[in-house]
C-alpha cells in the first residue's frame, strides 16, 4: 500500500492518471505532449518514463507491449484498496 500512496503523491504523477482516465492506450510520445499542451510539465521523456515507472509498480497503470512500442492504460483497481481501508458515513449506511 505504501507504494500506491507514494505514486499518488506526486502531481506529475497524477496529471499523467488524469491524461490515461481520459484517453487510454497512451504511448510515452503522447503521454508528454498532452502534459506540456495541457498541464504545462515539460519534463523529459526519461524522467516521464521514471513516473510511469513508479505507477505500473503501484499497479495504476498496465503497460502493453507492441513491437518496440509500450501503451499505458489506467487501472484503478488500487485505489479501491483506500476506499475500503477508510469509508465514508455514506458507505457505511
Amino acid at each position: 500500500m505504501d507504494d500506491l500512496y507514494k505514486a499518488i503523491a506526486d502531481p506529475t504523477r497524477r496529471a499523467i492518471l488524469d491524461e490515461l482516465v481520459e484517453r487510454d492506450e497512451q504511448s510515452l510520445f503522447e503521454l508528454c505532449g498532452r502534459l506540456i499542451m495541457k498541464h504545462g510539465i515539460s519534463s523529459s521523456r526519461q524522467a516521464i518514463s521514471q513516473h510511469l515507472e513508479i505507477l505500473e509498480s503501484a499497479g495504476l497503470i498496465i503497460v502493453r507491449r507492441e513491437g518496440r512500442y509500450k501503451f499505458h492504460s489506467f487501472n484503478g483497481e488500487p485505489l479501491k484498496a483506500i476506499a475500503k481501508r477508510w469509508p465514508t458515513n455514506e458507505t457505511r449506511r
